[in-house]
């Protein structure tokens, strides 16, 4: 299973420009997360200070209890070995043809055989779809190809945790629909932890488990892929819509009297664009690929943060679960109390449940969900990991 990765309090600024502050997040070990952005806001910078090549100003990134920003070049190199990273543009050797290219990592890092250097090169070939490609060089293949060779690449060393950095970027519709296949079907072979870095709506709303946004240097959000879905900040309706209209603008970000004549424009109508629907299906591996374990882990552990959701976040999640999940019951806010005629003060009515924190995170488990007569679904995954 993949390894979680631990994000606290992380910043970065070059100069007088903060890339992003203060950013806090847990990928979660074995599952698929997406980090949206517009262009510019600072993605692949973050990909680099996981791994070590950019150190943060300050802030803490734990993997496997090594922390990558303050640890010696032992302990870094430690856990560097861990990771697999999918660059952008392949980042393919243009004299070497696609074996060699792939089997580098393996000659420069391991003591393996020629003959154990093959088989592992063939077999991640075979993964990614380029069985029979071996003797081809990168100025012979499409870009779709050439984005495969580069996740073989990353794969070759039997990382945990597959750093992604904008797979889609120069593919056609269709190339970006079969690499959001292959990527699902990946993390149902080797149950590894997968951060996708990317600005394809298509993508985010097929793949992942968990979605992250940045935007003016903050971490607008980051959690179950049903609340960034459902949510009705205006940046992240607007990216996730595709729309001309919110706070993102050509150069990032809109001054406050842009954003307000634009809103009036949308509201007199003639200026108004068709939303996509809010949610849409995960894909599912392929036909004959074993059932990705990371699904009954993110459901056991989405059903502990479930009371802490927002509502329409809460419903999409129990949908997802079929009969079962729309026959519980979810919590409702008392109802609201007329005040008394005599002057006699009253508490005021408890706040939902859905809007309170845990009181002890750590150590106490929230009531379990049942259905309408009290039961345990019988297919519930049991309890957090």
């Amino acid at each position: 299973m993949g390894i979680e990765v631990i994000v606290e309090g992380l910043t970065k600024s070059f100069g007088q420009h903060v890339v992003w502050r203060d950013i806090s997040l847990s990928l979660p070990a074995g599952e698929v997360s997406v980090m949206l952005g517009p262009s510019g806001t600072g993605k692949t910078v973050f990909l680099k200070s996981l791994v070590g090549l950019i150190r943060p100003d300050r802030g803490r990134v734990l993997v496997d209890g090594i922390d990558t920003v303050s640890c010696s070049e032992r302990h870094l190199y430690q856990a560097r070995k861990l990771f697999g990273v999918m660059f952008q543009d392949g980042a393919l050797f243009g004299s070497l043809n696609l074996y060699d290219n792939i089997a580098f990592p393996l000659r420069e890092h391991t003591k393996m055989s020629e003959g154990q250097v093959r088989s592992a090169v063939l077999a991640k070939m075979e993964m990614v779809g380029l069985a029979g490609e071996a003797h081809k060089f990168p100025g012979e293949i499409s870009g779709g190809m050439r984005k495969r060779a580069g996740l073989a690449r990353a794969l070759v060393l039997d990382p945990q945790i597959i750093l992604c950095d904008e797979p889609d970027s120069g593919l056609d519709p269709v190339r970006t629909a079969y690499l959001s296949q292959l990527l699902i079907d990946l993390n149902a072979e080797i149950d590894a932890t997968i951060l996708i870095v990317t600005h394809d709506i298509q993508i985010a709303r097929t793949v992942p488990d968990n979605i992250g946004m940045l935007f003016r240097g903050d971490l607008v959000m980051f959690g179950p892929r049903e609340v960034l879905l459902t949510s009705e900040h205006p940046v992240i309706t607007q990216f996730v819509n595709g729309r001309r209209i919110g706070p993102i603008g050509m150069s990032e970000e809109k001054d406050e009297a842009t954003i307000a004549l634009e809103q009036a424009s949308e509201v007199s109508g003639s200026d108004a664009e068709d939303e996509l629907p809010a949610l849409v299906p995960q894909l599912d591996p392929s036909p004959g690929l074993p059932e990705r374990k990371a699904v009954r882990r993110r459901q056991a552990r989405v059903t502990m943060m479930l009371h802490t959701l927002p509502a329409t976040a809460q419903h999409a999640i129990l949908a997802s679960l079929g009969p079962a999940g729309t026959a519980m019951d979810l919590p409702r806010p008392e109802p609201a109390m007329d005040p008394p005629t005599d002057g006699t003060a009253v508490d005021p009515p408890a706040e939902p449940a859905s809007a309170l924190p845990p009181a002890q995170p750590a150590a106490t488990a929230p009531a379990k969900p049942r259905d309408r007569q009290g039961r345990w679904p019988p297919h519930w995954p049991g309890g957090p990991r």
